[in-house]
Protein backbone atom coordinates (compact mmCIF):
# COMPACT_ATOMS: atom_id res chain seq x y z
CA UNK A 1 0.00 0.00 0.00
CA UNK A 2 0.95 3.88 -0.42
CA UNK A 3 3.57 5.05 2.09
CA UNK A 4 1.83 8.41 2.23
CA UNK A 5 -1.01 8.29 4.08
CA UNK A 6 -3.96 8.95 1.65
CA UNK A 7 -6.90 11.45 2.65
CA UNK A 8 -10.30 10.73 2.28
CA UNK A 9 -11.74 9.32 -0.76
CA UNK A 10 -13.24 11.70 -3.20
CA UNK A 11 -17.00 11.42 -3.24
CA UNK A 12 -19.41 13.51 -5.65
CA UNK A 13 -21.70 14.91 -3.16
CA UNK A 14 -20.49 18.53 -2.71
CA UNK A 15 -22.70 20.64 -5.11
CA UNK A 16 -20.44 22.92 -7.43
CA UNK A 17 -17.63 20.22 -7.28
CA UNK A 18 -16.35 18.65 -10.47
CA UNK A 19 -17.08 15.18 -9.18
CA UNK A 20 -20.57 16.32 -8.73
CA UNK A 21 -20.48 17.45 -11.89
CA UNK A 22 -20.02 14.47 -13.77
CA UNK A 23 -22.67 12.51 -11.59
CA UNK A 24 -25.47 14.98 -12.44
CA UNK A 25 -24.43 16.60 -15.39
CA UNK A 26 -21.86 14.12 -17.76
CA UNK A 27 -23.64 10.98 -16.99
CA UNK A 28 -27.04 12.13 -17.84
CA UNK A 29 -25.53 13.81 -20.92
CA UNK A 30 -24.02 10.48 -21.82
CA UNK A 31 -27.58 8.56 -21.60
CA UNK A 32 -28.73 11.03 -24.29
CA UNK A 33 -25.95 11.42 -26.44
CA UNK A 34 -26.16 7.10 -26.73
CA UNK A 35 -29.92 7.27 -26.67
CA UNK A 36 -29.79 8.91 -29.60
CA UNK A 37 -26.87 7.00 -31.59
CA UNK A 38 -28.43 3.62 -32.23
CA UNK A 39 -31.89 2.90 -32.73
CA UNK A 40 -32.75 0.93 -29.72
CA UNK A 41 -36.45 -0.40 -29.30
CA UNK A 42 -39.09 0.63 -26.56
CA UNK A 43 -37.32 -2.03 -23.86
CA UNK A 44 -33.61 -0.53 -24.31
CA UNK A 45 -35.48 2.88 -23.93
CA UNK A 46 -37.26 2.20 -20.75
CA UNK A 47 -33.95 1.07 -19.39
CA UNK A 48 -32.18 3.47 -20.56
CA UNK A 49 -34.95 6.17 -19.18
CA UNK A 50 -34.69 3.69 -15.97
CA UNK A 51 -31.08 4.29 -15.37
CA UNK A 52 -31.09 7.94 -15.68
CA UNK A 53 -33.70 8.46 -13.00
CA UNK A 54 -31.59 6.31 -11.12
CA UNK A 55 -28.27 7.82 -11.49
CA UNK A 56 -29.97 11.64 -10.74
CA UNK A 57 -32.66 11.26 -7.87
CA UNK A 58 -32.33 7.46 -7.37
CA UNK A 59 -30.31 4.75 -5.32
CA UNK A 60 -27.35 2.40 -6.68
CA UNK A 61 -29.40 -0.70 -7.38
CA UNK A 62 -27.52 -4.53 -7.42
CA UNK A 63 -27.21 -6.60 -10.82
CA UNK A 64 -29.60 -9.21 -11.66
CA UNK A 65 -28.57 -11.93 -10.17
CA UNK A 66 -27.88 -13.65 -13.60
CA UNK A 67 -25.20 -11.11 -14.44
CA UNK A 68 -22.18 -12.82 -15.72
CA UNK A 69 -19.86 -10.46 -13.36
CA UNK A 70 -21.95 -10.31 -10.35
CA UNK A 71 -19.99 -11.97 -7.94
CA UNK A 72 -16.89 -9.92 -8.69
CA UNK A 73 -18.71 -7.02 -8.45
CA UNK A 74 -19.59 -8.16 -5.21
CA UNK A 75 -16.19 -8.26 -4.39
CA UNK A 76 -15.51 -5.09 -5.53
CA UNK A 77 -17.93 -3.28 -3.02
CA UNK A 78 -21.47 -3.77 -4.46
CA UNK A 79 -23.07 -5.16 -1.25
CA UNK A 80 -21.68 -2.42 0.77
CA UNK A 81 -23.45 0.45 -1.46
CA UNK A 82 -26.14 -0.77 -3.03
CA UNK A 83 -29.61 1.86 -1.62
CA UNK A 84 -27.05 4.51 -1.36
CA UNK A 85 -27.04 7.81 -3.61
CA UNK A 86 -24.81 7.72 -6.56
CA UNK A 87 -23.12 10.87 -4.60
CA UNK A 88 -22.23 9.22 -1.52
CA UNK A 89 -20.48 6.50 -2.50
CA UNK A 90 -16.69 6.54 -3.83
CA UNK A 91 -17.16 8.87 -7.06
CA UNK A 92 -14.22 6.31 -8.61
CA UNK A 93 -16.82 3.87 -7.64
CA UNK A 94 -19.85 5.36 -9.20
CA UNK A 95 -18.31 6.37 -12.20
CA UNK A 96 -17.30 2.98 -12.53
CA UNK A 97 -20.27 1.48 -11.86
CA UNK A 98 -22.38 3.90 -14.11
CA UNK A 99 -20.86 2.65 -17.12
CA UNK A 100 -21.35 -1.13 -16.18
CA UNK A 101 -24.73 -0.38 -15.72
CA UNK A 102 -25.05 1.65 -19.26
CA UNK A 103 -23.77 -1.07 -20.94
CA UNK A 104 -26.24 -3.61 -19.32
CA UNK A 105 -28.91 -1.45 -20.18
CA UNK A 106 -28.75 -1.42 -23.69
CA UNK A 107 -27.95 -5.06 -23.79
CA UNK A 108 -24.50 -5.38 -24.35
CA UNK A 109 -23.89 -8.71 -22.24
CA UNK A 110 -26.81 -9.95 -24.19
CA UNK A 111 -28.18 -12.27 -25.01
CA UNK A 112 -30.00 -10.59 -28.02
CA UNK A 113 -29.49 -8.90 -30.99
CA UNK A 114 -27.31 -5.97 -28.85
CA UNK A 115 -25.19 -8.16 -27.86
CA UNK A 116 -21.06 -6.82 -27.78
CA UNK A 117 -22.56 -3.66 -29.82
CA UNK A 118 -20.45 -0.82 -28.64
CA UNK A 119 -22.39 1.85 -27.48
CA UNK A 120 -19.98 4.33 -27.93
CA UNK A 121 -18.40 3.32 -31.13
CA UNK A 122 -20.11 6.18 -33.52
CA UNK A 123 -18.41 8.51 -31.23
CA UNK A 124 -14.92 6.73 -31.38
CA UNK A 125 -14.74 6.32 -35.41
CA UNK A 126 -16.08 9.94 -36.37
CA UNK A 127 -13.10 10.81 -33.90
CA UNK A 128 -10.70 8.79 -35.62
CA UNK A 129 -12.01 9.87 -39.07
CA UNK A 130 -12.04 13.81 -37.98
CA UNK A 131 -9.33 15.79 -40.35
CA UNK A 132 -7.56 16.55 -36.58
CA UNK A 133 -6.85 13.03 -36.91
CA UNK A 134 -5.17 13.03 -40.69
CA UNK A 135 -3.47 15.84 -39.91
CA UNK A 136 -1.56 14.56 -36.74
CA UNK A 137 -0.93 11.70 -39.30
CA UNK A 138 0.68 13.77 -41.65
CA UNK A 139 3.09 15.42 -39.47
CA UNK A 140 4.55 12.42 -39.26
CA UNK A 141 6.42 12.85 -42.59
CA UNK A 142 8.27 15.48 -41.18
CA UNK A 143 9.37 13.16 -38.26
CA UNK A 144 11.18 10.79 -40.57
CA UNK A 145 14.99 11.20 -41.16
CA UNK A 146 15.22 13.52 -37.88
CA UNK A 147 17.69 11.97 -35.22
CA UNK A 148 16.32 9.60 -33.19
CA UNK A 149 16.29 11.17 -29.47
CA UNK A 150 14.10 13.90 -31.43
CA UNK A 151 11.89 11.30 -32.54
CA UNK A 152 12.07 9.60 -29.03
CA UNK A 153 10.78 12.97 -27.35
CA UNK A 154 8.28 14.16 -30.34
CA UNK A 155 6.52 10.81 -29.92
CA UNK A 156 6.40 10.54 -25.81
CA UNK A 157 4.94 14.44 -26.22
CA UNK A 158 2.64 13.63 -28.54
CA UNK A 159 1.38 10.40 -26.75
CA UNK A 160 1.35 13.00 -23.40
CA UNK A 161 -1.04 15.35 -25.05
CA UNK A 162 -3.10 12.67 -27.14
CA UNK A 163 -4.70 12.65 -24.01
CA UNK A 164 -6.80 16.02 -24.24
CA UNK A 165 -8.93 13.45 -26.65
CA UNK A 166 -11.04 12.62 -24.36
CA UNK A 167 -14.83 12.46 -25.27
CA UNK A 168 -16.21 12.22 -22.09
CA UNK A 169 -14.27 15.31 -20.81
CA UNK A 170 -15.26 16.97 -23.79
CA UNK A 171 -19.58 16.00 -23.61
CA UNK A 172 -19.28 18.22 -20.17
CA UNK A 173 -17.21 20.74 -21.53
CA UNK A 174 -17.50 22.04 -24.77
CA UNK A 175 -14.57 24.57 -24.84
CA UNK A 176 -11.95 21.94 -23.87
CA UNK A 177 -10.66 21.41 -27.11
CA UNK A 178 -10.63 25.38 -27.96
CA UNK A 179 -8.53 26.24 -24.98
CA UNK A 180 -4.94 26.26 -25.79
CA UNK A 181 -2.21 23.62 -23.97
CA UNK A 182 0.24 24.97 -21.89
CA UNK A 183 3.09 23.86 -23.68
CA UNK A 184 5.36 23.50 -19.65
CA UNK A 185 4.41 20.72 -17.98
CA UNK A 186 4.01 21.07 -14.18
CA UNK A 187 6.20 18.04 -13.90
CA UNK A 188 8.71 16.80 -16.00
CA UNK A 189 10.81 13.44 -15.17
CA UNK A 190 11.24 12.69 -19.34
CA UNK A 191 14.85 12.21 -18.65
CA UNK A 192 14.37 9.55 -16.08
CA UNK A 193 11.69 7.67 -18.39
CA UNK A 194 14.28 7.48 -20.58
CA UNK A 195 17.30 6.11 -18.30
CA UNK A 196 14.68 3.38 -17.69
CA UNK A 197 15.03 2.03 -20.80
CA UNK A 198 17.89 0.46 -22.81
CA UNK A 199 19.78 2.68 -25.17
CA UNK A 200 18.71 2.62 -28.55
CA UNK A 201 20.43 0.28 -30.18
CA UNK A 202 23.90 1.36 -32.53
CA UNK A 203 21.87 0.14 -35.91
CA UNK A 204 18.90 1.69 -35.18
CA UNK A 205 19.49 5.30 -36.02
CA UNK A 206 18.17 4.71 -39.31
CA UNK A 207 14.47 6.18 -38.83
CA UNK A 208 10.92 4.59 -39.17
CA UNK A 209 11.11 2.55 -42.54
CA UNK A 210 12.22 -0.76 -41.81
CA UNK A 211 10.63 -3.18 -40.05
CA UNK A 212 10.67 -4.38 -36.31
CA UNK A 213 13.77 -6.86 -36.16
CA UNK A 214 13.31 -10.48 -36.28
CA UNK A 215 13.79 -12.07 -32.56
CA UNK A 216 13.16 -8.76 -30.87
CA UNK A 217 10.50 -10.59 -29.09
CA UNK A 218 10.84 -11.83 -24.85
CA UNK A 219 13.79 -13.62 -25.61
CA UNK A 220 15.80 -10.92 -26.83
CA UNK A 221 16.51 -9.86 -23.39
CA UNK A 222 15.62 -6.64 -23.60
CA UNK A 223 12.70 -6.04 -21.36
CA UNK A 224 9.12 -5.85 -21.57
CA UNK A 225 6.92 -2.59 -21.57
CA UNK A 226 3.49 -2.23 -20.31
CA UNK A 227 1.60 1.00 -22.09
CA UNK A 228 -1.62 1.03 -19.63
CA UNK A 229 -3.76 2.71 -22.71
CA UNK A 230 -6.75 5.57 -21.72
CA UNK A 231 -8.66 6.46 -24.79
CA UNK A 232 -9.11 5.20 -28.53
CA UNK A 233 -8.89 7.04 -31.39
CA UNK A 234 -6.85 10.41 -31.54
CA UNK A 235 -4.93 9.20 -27.72
CA UNK A 236 -4.38 5.86 -29.31
CA UNK A 237 -2.60 6.13 -32.37
CA UNK A 238 -0.20 8.31 -30.96
CA UNK A 239 0.13 5.94 -27.93
CA UNK A 240 0.60 2.89 -30.39
CA UNK A 241 3.52 5.02 -32.51
CA UNK A 242 5.12 5.36 -29.06
CA UNK A 243 4.85 1.45 -28.62
CA UNK A 244 6.08 1.50 -32.66
CA UNK A 245 9.23 3.50 -31.66
CA UNK A 246 10.45 1.94 -28.74
CA UNK A 247 10.40 -1.92 -30.54
CA UNK A 248 11.80 -0.49 -33.68
CA UNK A 249 14.59 1.59 -32.14
CA UNK A 250 15.18 -1.86 -29.09
CA UNK A 251 14.28 0.25 -26.46
CA UNK A 252 12.14 -3.21 -25.01
CA UNK A 253 11.85 -6.13 -26.86
CA UNK A 254 7.85 -6.41 -26.07
CA UNK A 255 5.16 -4.46 -25.45
CA UNK A 256 2.08 -5.33 -23.59
CA UNK A 257 -0.75 -2.76 -24.06
CA UNK A 258 -3.64 -2.96 -21.90
CA UNK A 259 -6.77 -2.03 -22.58
CA UNK A 260 -10.40 -2.33 -21.09
CA UNK A 261 -12.29 -5.49 -21.23
CA UNK A 262 -15.22 -3.64 -22.31
CA UNK A 263 -16.96 -0.45 -23.12
CA UNK A 264 -16.03 1.87 -20.50
CA UNK A 265 -15.88 6.25 -20.06
CA UNK A 266 -16.68 6.55 -23.21
CA UNK A 267 -13.61 6.69 -25.19
CA UNK A 268 -11.23 4.40 -22.97
CA UNK A 269 -9.83 1.66 -25.98
CA UNK A 270 -11.05 -1.61 -25.74
CA UNK A 271 -9.16 -4.17 -28.43
CA UNK A 272 -11.48 -3.58 -31.27
CA UNK A 273 -10.43 0.20 -30.94
CA UNK A 274 -6.80 -0.88 -31.23
CA UNK A 275 -7.59 -2.72 -34.33
CA UNK A 276 -9.16 0.49 -35.76
CA UNK A 277 -6.41 2.60 -34.69
CA UNK A 278 -3.90 -0.13 -36.22
CA UNK A 279 -6.16 0.09 -39.87
CA UNK A 280 -6.35 3.95 -39.91
CA UNK A 281 -2.59 4.42 -39.46
CA UNK A 282 -2.13 1.21 -42.48
CA UNK A 283 -4.73 2.91 -44.40
CA UNK A 284 -3.23 6.95 -44.42
CA UNK A 285 -0.79 8.17 -46.58
CA UNK A 286 3.10 8.76 -45.93
CA UNK A 287 4.86 7.22 -43.19
CA UNK A 288 2.23 6.60 -41.28
CA UNK A 289 0.69 3.56 -43.42
CA UNK A 290 4.18 1.89 -42.73
CA UNK A 291 3.84 2.59 -39.04
CA UNK A 292 0.77 0.92 -39.38
CA UNK A 293 1.92 -2.26 -41.15
CA UNK A 294 4.84 -2.44 -38.78
CA UNK A 295 2.33 -2.51 -35.90
CA UNK A 296 0.45 -5.46 -37.51
CA UNK A 297 3.02 -7.30 -37.81
CA UNK A 298 4.31 -6.97 -34.84
CA UNK A 299 0.89 -7.79 -33.12
CA UNK A 300 0.97 -11.16 -35.08
CA UNK A 301 4.52 -11.97 -33.93
CA UNK A 302 3.67 -11.45 -30.33
CA UNK A 303 6.33 -8.30 -29.93
CA UNK A 304 3.03 -6.11 -29.52
CA UNK A 305 0.55 -7.82 -27.93
CA UNK A 306 -2.78 -6.86 -26.56
CA UNK A 307 -3.93 -7.74 -22.89
CA UNK A 308 -8.06 -7.15 -21.27
CA UNK A 309 -7.85 -7.80 -17.87
CA UNK A 310 -11.07 -7.53 -16.09
CA UNK A 311 -9.71 -4.96 -13.10
CA UNK A 312 -8.71 -2.99 -15.79
CA UNK A 313 -12.74 -1.67 -15.91
CA UNK A 314 -12.34 -1.74 -11.79
CA UNK A 315 -13.76 0.43 -9.13
CA UNK A 316 -10.91 0.40 -7.10
CA UNK A 317 -7.28 1.95 -7.38
CA UNK A 318 -4.24 -0.11 -8.31
CA UNK A 319 -2.97 -0.53 -4.93
CA UNK A 320 -5.76 -3.13 -4.85
CA UNK A 321 -4.82 -5.15 -8.25
CA UNK A 322 -4.79 -8.81 -8.05
CA UNK A 323 -1.88 -10.55 -7.81
CA UNK A 324 -1.65 -11.79 -11.48
CA UNK A 325 -1.73 -8.26 -12.53
CA UNK A 326 0.44 -7.56 -9.78
CA UNK A 327 3.20 -10.24 -11.20
CA UNK A 328 2.86 -8.90 -14.98
CA UNK A 329 3.90 -5.29 -13.68
CA UNK A 330 6.70 -6.47 -11.32
CA UNK A 331 8.07 -8.30 -14.41
CA UNK A 332 8.27 -5.43 -16.67
CA UNK A 333 11.11 -2.85 -17.36
CA UNK A 334 9.01 0.06 -17.39
CA UNK A 335 4.75 0.30 -17.05
CA UNK A 336 3.40 3.39 -18.55
CA UNK A 337 0.19 4.37 -17.41
CA UNK A 338 -2.06 7.01 -19.62
CA UNK A 339 -4.33 9.20 -18.62
CA UNK A 340 -6.52 11.09 -15.82
CA UNK A 341 -8.32 8.05 -14.93
CA UNK A 342 -5.55 5.52 -14.72
CA UNK A 343 -3.99 8.31 -12.96
CA UNK A 344 -6.82 8.42 -9.99
CA UNK A 345 -6.24 4.46 -9.60
CA UNK A 346 -2.61 4.99 -9.46
CA UNK A 347 -2.64 7.23 -6.56
CA UNK A 348 -5.60 6.96 -4.93
CA UNK A 349 -8.44 9.11 -5.64
CA UNK A 350 -7.91 11.47 -2.56
CA UNK A 351 -7.45 15.31 -2.31
CA UNK A 352 -3.59 14.73 -1.64
CA UNK A 353 -1.42 18.00 -1.08
CA UNK A 354 -0.68 18.81 -4.59
CA UNK A 355 2.94 18.43 -3.11
CA UNK A 356 2.79 15.02 -1.84
CA UNK A 357 5.80 13.09 -3.23
CA UNK A 358 4.58 10.69 -6.14
CA UNK A 359 6.99 8.44 -4.89
CA UNK A 360 5.40 8.11 -2.14
CA UNK A 361 1.89 7.24 -3.34
CA UNK A 362 3.03 4.87 -5.63
CA UNK A 363 5.45 2.93 -3.27
CA UNK A 364 3.69 -0.05 -3.71
CA UNK A 365 3.34 -0.81 -7.43
CA UNK A 366 5.56 -3.67 -7.91
CA UNK A 367 7.84 -2.32 -10.38
CA UNK A 368 9.12 1.12 -12.31
CA UNK A 369 6.09 2.84 -13.12
CA UNK A 370 5.66 6.45 -15.35
CA UNK A 371 2.43 8.28 -15.76
CA UNK A 372 1.77 10.64 -19.04
CA UNK A 373 -1.58 12.38 -17.90
CA UNK A 374 -3.18 15.99 -19.01
CA UNK A 375 -4.89 17.08 -15.73
CA UNK A 376 -8.76 16.47 -15.99
CA UNK A 377 -10.13 16.30 -12.29
CA UNK A 378 -8.67 17.20 -8.84
CA UNK A 379 -6.17 14.82 -8.09
CA UNK A 380 -2.59 15.31 -8.29
CA UNK A 381 0.72 14.89 -6.34
CA UNK A 382 4.50 15.41 -6.92
CA UNK A 383 4.87 19.60 -7.70
CA UNK A 384 6.67 21.41 -5.72
CA UNK A 385 5.60 24.04 -3.92
CA UNK A 386 6.85 26.98 -6.22
CA UNK A 387 4.60 25.21 -9.17
CA UNK A 388 1.58 25.20 -6.92
CA UNK A 389 1.67 28.20 -5.87
CA UNK A 390 1.94 29.72 -9.00
CA UNK A 391 -0.73 27.85 -10.66
CA UNK A 392 -2.43 28.51 -7.95
CA UNK A 393 -2.22 32.44 -8.52
CA UNK A 394 -2.90 32.72 -12.25
CA UNK A 395 -5.73 30.14 -12.53
CA UNK A 396 -6.98 29.64 -8.74
CA UNK A 397 -7.98 25.64 -9.14
CA UNK A 398 -9.24 25.91 -12.33
CA UNK A 399 -5.48 24.33 -13.69
CA UNK A 400 -6.47 21.14 -11.70
CA UNK A 401 -9.69 20.32 -14.27
CA UNK A 402 -9.30 22.04 -18.05
CA UNK A 403 -7.34 19.70 -19.67
CA UNK A 404 -4.80 22.25 -20.26
CA UNK A 405 -1.69 21.22 -18.42
CA UNK A 406 -0.25 17.80 -18.38
CA UNK A 407 2.94 16.03 -16.65
CA UNK A 408 5.52 13.15 -16.55
CA UNK A 409 6.10 11.57 -13.18
CA UNK A 410 8.21 8.72 -12.95
CA UNK A 411 8.92 6.40 -10.31
CA UNK A 412 11.77 4.20 -10.89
Amino acid sequence: MPQAAAPPVILGNEPGSFPHSVLAERHPAIIRQVREAFPYGPALHRSLDALLAACTDGVIDPLPPDAHDRDRWRVWGLDAHTGSSWFDVPWLWSESYFYRRLLEAVGYFGPGPWQGIDPFRPFKLAELEAPETDEELAALDALEGRPVEEQARALLHGSLWGNRADLGFRLSDAGAEQRAAVPGLVADDSERFWKLLPQAGADSGIGFGTGFRSGSGSGSGMGTVCLVADNAGRELVPDLLLAAHLLEHRRCGRVVLHVKPYPYYVSDATTADVVDAVRKLSGAPGAAAEHGRRLWRAMAEGTLTVRAHPFSAAPLPYARMPDDLRAEFAAATLTIVKGDLNYRRLVGDSRWAPTTPFADVTAYFPGPVAALRTLKSDVITGLDAGTEAALVEAEGQRWRTGGTHALIQVRG
